[in-house]
Parts: C-alpha cells; sequence; structure tokens
C-alpha cells in the first residue's frame, strides 16, 4: 500500500465537496479531494436538473389544453417519450459536463479516485479500481460523501421493477403506467409531470404528510388539487405488492372503491435519501455516532465534536438541500483551513433562512419556520395571516387562481417568523419572504415596501394585512382595498 500526507482530505465531489475544496483551498495547496464515483454532481446528474426538464416537457403538454377559457383550443397533444426522455438525457448530460470541465481544471495531484474508509482518525485507506490502495494521512477530514435513494424492505418484492430517481432519468421511454411510493417533493414532482405527459399515476402515502408542508390547512388544499389530475392517497392502506410477468400487481384500499388490485409497468420508491456514510468504517474514525450510525456535529461550524473531521452536505442528512450543501462545504472547508493555523480558530458560518421549494403545479412552498415550528417556539405568542388566490386579481387573469398561502408572526415584536404555501409562482413568492425574514423585518415594514398592480405578489400583501390584524398591530382591511386596485 502506498502512502500519501496531506493537509486536508475531502471526501466526495459533489456540491458540498466541491465547495469544501474551494474554501479549504485558500489556506492550503497540500489537499485531495477523493471521488469513488463519476464526477457530476447529485442535482446535474439525478435530482434538480433532469426532474425540470421532465416537468417542463410536461407543462407545454399540459398548458395547451387549458385554453378554452380563453377562447383559444388546441388539438390533444402528441407525446413522443423517446422523444422527451432523449432531451431530458442531453440536457442532464450538458449539465454533467460543465461540472466535469469544472473539475477537470483541477491540479491532477489534488484528485484521486476510489472509495475511502477510515482506519484511524487521522488515516484513510483509499480502495482504486483494480483493487490497488493508497493511505492517505490527513490533519484534517472532510465528509461530503451525499446520499443515496432508499427502497424500503415491502418494496423489495417489486423485483426489478421497482425504480428510484436515479433510475428514471435514464429511461428510453416513458412507460404507460406507475404507482409511486412517497408523496414528498421528487414523487410529487415526478408524478404530476408523468400524469401530465399522458403515464397513468397513482402516488401512496403512508404518514399524511404531503411534500415539505406541515400546515394542515394547505395540506388539505393541496390533497384536494392533486386528486384532481391523479389519484393519491396520504394514508394509503397497502395490502400487497408483487411482481408479475412484465408488471407490478399491488393490493390497496381505493378510496371509493374499497379494496381492489391494479397493475403498473413500474413502482417509483421516492421514499427519501439516506447519507452515504456505511462503507466509510467510521467505528475507526473515534467520532461518537448518532442512533442511524451518523456522526454527531455542529452545523454551525462542520465539525463533528472536538475532532479534525468534519461533514457537509446530504451525508449529515440536515438539510438535503443544494444551496444548503454548498453552504455546509465552505464552512467545513474554512474551518479545516483555517484551523491548520490556528486549532481554536474553528467559526461558526452563517446559516441562511429555511427555504423548500417543490416544483409542481401550483407549488409548494416552506419558508423559514413552518408552523409546527412556530408552535413549538412561540406558543400561544403568534398569528397566522392567510390569503387565498382563488379571487386575486392576477391570478384569476392567468387562469392560475388556486391555491392557499398562510404567514406566522410573533405577537409583541411583529416579526415575520415564515411561511407555507400552494399556489401560483411559489418559487418567486418564496424568495421574497426568506429575504424579510433574513432580514428581521417586521409584519409593518413589509408593508411599507412597493407592490405593484395587478400581480400575484398582492397576494402577499393581503395576507400581511391579515397577520397585521390579528397580531393587533393595525385596523382590519376589508373585502377589498380600495386604494390597491381591483382583485388585489
Amino acid at each position: 500500500m502506498t502512502a500519501r500526507k496531506v493537509d486536508i482530505a475531502i471526501i466526495g465531489a459533489g456540491t458540498a465537496g466541491l465547495s469544501a475544496y474551494r474554501a479549504a483551498k485558500k489556506y492550503t495547496d497540500n489537499l485531495v479531494l477523493i471521488e469513488a464515483a463519476q464526477h457530476g454532481t447529485t442535482c446535474a446528474r439525478v435530482g434538480c436538473m433532469p426532474s425540470k426538464l421532465l416537468i417542463a416537457a410536461a407543462e407545454y403538454a399540459h398548458h395547451g389544453q387549458q385554453g378554452d377559457i380563453f377562447g383559444v383550443s388546441y388539438a390533444p397533444p402528441v407525446i413522443n417519450g423517446a422523444a422527451v426522455m432523449q432531451r431530458v438525457r442531453r440536457e442532464r448530460d450538458r449539465f454533467v459536463n460543465s461540472v466535469i470541465e469544472s473539475v477537470d481544471e483541477f491540479p491532477d495531484n489534488h484528485k484521486l479516485n476510489g472509495y475511502a474508509k477510515f482506519i484511524s482518525p487521522t488515516e484513510l485507506e483509499v480502495t482504486q479500481t483494480g483493487g490497488n490502495s493508497i493511505k492517505v494521512d490527513a490533519a484534517r477530514i472532510i465528509i461530503a460523501t451525499g446520499s443515496s435513494p432508499f427502497i424500503p424492505n415491502f418494496l423489495t418484492t417489486a423485483g426489478k421493477r421497482v425504480v428510484t430517481s436515479d433510475d428514471l432519468f435514464e429511461w428510453q421511454d416513458l412507460p404507460s403506467s406507475i404507482a409511486i411510493f412517497g408523496p414528498g417533493v421528487i414523487g410529487l414532482e415526478l408524478g404530476q409531470a408523468l400524469s401530465r405527459l399522458g403515464v397513468r399515476v397513482v402516488l401512496f402515502g403512508r404518514s399524511g404528510e404531503l411534500a415539505v408542508i406541515q400546515d394542515a390547512a394547505i395540506s388539505h388544499y393541496a390533497d384536494i388539487e392533486f386528486n384532481r389530475e391523479f389519484y393519491l392517497d396520504l394514508n394509503a392502506e397497502i395490502k400487497t405488492v408483487r411482481e408479475e410477468k412484465n408488471a407490478i400487481a399491488i393490493e390497496y384500499r381505493h378510496r371509493e372503491k374499497g379494496m381492489i388490485e391494479e397493475t403498473f409497468n413500474y413502482v417509483l420508491a421516492a421514499t427519501g435519501r439516506r447519507p452515504n456514510i456505511e462503507g466509510l468504517a467510521l467505528e475507526n474514525s473515534g467520532l461518537e455516532l448518532d442512533g442511524k450510525g451518523a456522526p454527531l456535529y455542529n452545523r454551525y461550524t462542520g465539525q463533528c465534536g472536538n475532532s479534525s473531521i468534519y461533514i457537509a452536505g446530504d451525508a449529515s442528512s440536515d438539510v438535503p438541500l443544494l444551496h444548503e450543501a454548498a453552504d455546509e462545504g465552505r464552512i467545513a472547508g474554512g474551518n479545516a483551513g483555517r484551523s491548520l493555523r490556528n486549532p481554536d480558530d474553528i467559526r461558526a458560518g452563517t446559516r441562511r433562512t429555511p427555504l423548500s421549494i417543490v416544483f409542481t403545479d401550483p407549488q409548494i412552498a416552506s419558508v423559514g419556520q413552518n408552523l409546527e415550528s412556530v408552535r413549538k417556539n412561540c406558543s400561544n405568542c403568534y398569528a397566522i395571516g392567510e390569503v387565498s388566490f382563488e379571487n386575486q386579481g392576477r391570478a384569476t387573469v392567468i387562469n392560475k387562481n388556486r391555491g392557499l398561502l398562510r404567514v406566522y408572526g410573533e405577537q409583541g415584536s411583529g416579526l415575520l417568523l415564515g411561511a407555507e404555501m400552494f399556489g401560483p409562482a411559489a418559487e418567486h413568492i418564496a424568495h421574497q419572504l426568506a429575504w424579510v425574514i433574513q432580514l428581521r423585518l417586521t409584519v409593518q415594514e413589509v408593508l411599507e415596501l412597493p407592490f405593484y398592480h395587478p400581480v400575484l405578489e398582492e397576494g402577499v400583501r393581503t395576507a400581511l394585512r391579515d397577520l397585521h390584524q390579528k397580531l393587533h398591530m393595525g385596523s382590519a382591511t376589508g373585502n377589498s382595498c380600495l386604494d390597491c386596485g381591483p382583485g388585489a
């Protein structure tokens, strides 16, 4: 076994690992980035980007059929599934290649291909293709190994016809039917997209939860709306899942038909992702582990206990989002680098306001504290303002008048704490709300900002005015706002 000594070893070259590398490189040139698989982030290869490509195709197929209300009609779309998936793969590969090209520019001595595992708190064994091993002695180690889809035991009976989001984007064509388990972000986005592309879709949940929504009023509203397009049961009773010759048979209790059996081409397990930590031999790292075998760490510094080991991104299973992974990598890489010179120079990084978006139609968003967190942290010292988009002016004009926004504020201070939304343009409205929450603006201060007419953002103003009144900081606004313009 050959040996190598470095200041910093980073395990994993995904979003968090690349961010850690860039931050650490400011402090030392003696570092190595270890990657076992192909370069290219989860987002680019199997996550954010290919899913949005599929959603874009679905939107073209769907919205042309909604023109009758405007007096504009189109013939039913002809969906070429092979062409849809060809574009998904082509553009996906372009995004992946852009990441690979960036990594190719790194110095060769900064890159090492192979599977890493701990042999001591400061030593790694990296096994390369062909069986050769390299021992890496590192003063600092950053774990940024990402995550992988999880298939629950009850779906293993589906055999080769159970797929994950890692598999779906390699399809050469669209199936005629699919059953999806898990109404989270992945399940909802892919389920609606496939349904709009002509695939028969049923979506099963087991916990009663819907994506990132914690507010029961919004979850109930969204549940009804999604069921207008495809069958969704958030509390499904599944009796059997079995593989047949060319299909999957599922026996379940239908809400209206009782116990029935249906067959599908595939089952999609959208039941979450788990950190890629099993092969790291963490028992040799000296780290304190939680009940699931993951390292305990400080989410503000990335440091695992008082050790020389850091963790970032999906490997920590904290917030599996790209912008959070990039932040965590930057924080961990910076602390690993600074601590080489001064072991006590471990700094808490700035964490952003929580922000989650689901690219369904209508879209879903959660910003800041969700309702569960508000209730836990504020007890009875909060109020809720809301607006329905069903009669909102601009939403009605563009036939997007479905949805509900609820905003949460703190009694006494008037601070905006958080919001949850199911409605039009939630991806944009959520950003605006996240910015004002991070700036710690009060509801009154936000209401003093400009709102143009007619725009969807006027719905935010309506919700904030409702919240302002319920916080007992302003008078109630009537059903219409005469100085706002019609439909505001």
